[in-house]
């Protein structure tokens, strides 16, 4: 007979305690409750495989039971729900030694897997490891290729072409080169990227994505269209302004986030880079190959 998973939810609203705990009962968990941090605490005497701790709490707020729990139960997972606004509350928890943490209202689907896998790893005595955050993974601005937005593609080219001679980088000895360049103005602030794709896609005639005109596709695809095109395109653009070129700047992310939430923006939102923010002011880019070889540290750990 399987064990019932027994959870210790903390929670100063009744109504939220409540419909959580018959939510979780149908999902075959044996749920006790605690209205506030010292009744929690009595409850560790229950001996709960789960705790569900509440952030924000009258009296003693999620952070001091969280240590309590903590000294007096050591090892045992707690999940913190925050509410709206409460996420940098929530990510200290982390730090505090929290198991995770999850925004109300939570789906129960979610907060039903993350309790089992807190359940699973308290099992087999495994220690949740600390992940590197986005700001340990991140190539700092100081070591990033940058460039003025008022320089030519030639400047940029030439710029580019030196990250590629410097192999290493952030500590990581597979560095390959950024691919791109920080666009700043005069303030020091990044007003863009330049890719190499943005330098691909600047060299193309402009003809070529004008409406075609009849027999247009078998004439640019002969090999006697295409000769002297590149090199034509790069001696005559090569003058062209880096901010007529480059795209826009990257999308950014706390430097305190995991590296699942930089993963998750770059596939979801189709970015190759991240601007990397800590106290508003921008530190590093966080890319697609700095996720890379964290997957390869993981793997020869």
């Amino acid at each position: 007979m399987t064990k019932k998973i027994r959870l210790l939810m903390v929670d100063d609203e009744e109504r939220f305690r409540e419909t959580t705990k018959r939510l979780l009962t149908k999902k075959g968990f044996e749920t006790l409750l605690a209205a506030n941090g010292e009744e929690a605490l009595k409850q560790l005497d229950t001996h709960p495989d789960v705790v569900i701790l509440d952030i924000r709490m009258p009296g003693m707020d999620g952070h001091e039971v969280l240590q309590q729990i903590n000294k007096k139960a050591p090892g045992l997972p707690v999940i913190m729900l925050t509410g709206h606004g409460g996420r940098t509350s929530a990510k200290e928890a982390l730090i505090e030694g929290a198991f995770d943490y999850l925004n109300k209202p939570c789906d129960i689907d979610i907060l039903t897997r993350k309790i089992q896998e807190a359940y699973r790893l308290k099992e087999q005595k495994i220690v949740k490891r600390s992940e590197a955050s986005v700001s340990h993974a991140m190539v700092p601005i100081s070591v990033y290729t940058t460039i003025n937005e008022d320089q030519t593609l030639e400047v940029a080219i030439h710029a580019l072409q030196r990250s590629f001679e410097s192999k290493i980088s952030t500590e990581s000895i597979m560095e390959t080169g950024h691919r791109s360049i920080l666009v700043m103005d005069k303030k020091g602030e990044i007003k863009g990227v330049l890719t190499i794709r943005d330098m691909l896609e600047m060299l193309l005639p402009d003809y070529l994505s004008a409406p075609k005109p009849f027999m247009a596709d078998s004439i640019e695809y002969s090999p006697m269209f295409w000769s002297g095109m590149f090199t034509l395109g790069i001696r005559e653009k090569k003058n062209r302004s880096i901010a007529e070129i480059m795209s826009p700047t990257p999308l950014s992310i706390d430097g305190n986030a995991s590296l699942m939430e930089a993963a998750y923006l770059m596939v979801g939102r189709n970015q190759r880079r991240l601007v990397v923010m800590e106290t508003g002011k921008n530190v590093g880019i966080i890319r697609e190959q700095d996720l890379f070889f964290e997957m390869v540290k993981l793997m020869t750990d």
